[in-house]
């Protein structure tokens, strides 16, 4: 897509800390990190969302996020890890191209990506439930 810098990113148009390429994407450190080794899984092609990208892709960018983490976890001695994916504005996406974050976690490290959660009724919950399968 042009004008978009993600797409400029993942297909080595701009500079990036990479750590990780192959045809389908490519994954950079964020350059706004949560934490040391905050990284961004970039698939090549331009796909705004979650719902734009089509599933085998969707299914790729997480097999990669898997190869990084095992990579985080032996390299940075992180003490656990976040996959983070927003889906709109009001989720929080920045970018208008998917990107799956990878969070490495430390001990201590002051980040929270937590919600609030709800007391939704058992009747809430049924008619929540057959909303969505209909």
């Amino acid at each position: 897509m042009d004008g978009c810098i993600f797409c400029k990113i993942a297909n080595g148009e701009i500079p990036s800390n990479t750590i990780y390429e192959d045809d389908a994407f490519r994954v950079i450190l964020d350059n706004g990190p949560a934490t040391k080794g905050h990284a961004l899984v970039l698939p090549k092609s331009h796909y705004a969302d979650l719902f734009e990208i089509p599933e085998d892709t969707a299914a790729g960018a997480v097999k990669v996020a898997k190869k990084v983490a095992a990579l985080m976890k032996e390299k940075l001695s992180c003490d656990g890890l976040n996959l983070v994916q927003n889906n709109g504005p009001v989720a929080g996406q920045t970018v208008m191209h998917f990107h799956l974050h990878v969070i490495p976690r430390y001990e201590n490290d002051g980040q929270k990506i937590l919600w609030n959660p709800t007391s939704p009724s058992a009747e809430e919950l049924a008619n929540i439930k057959d909303t969505i399968i209909g």
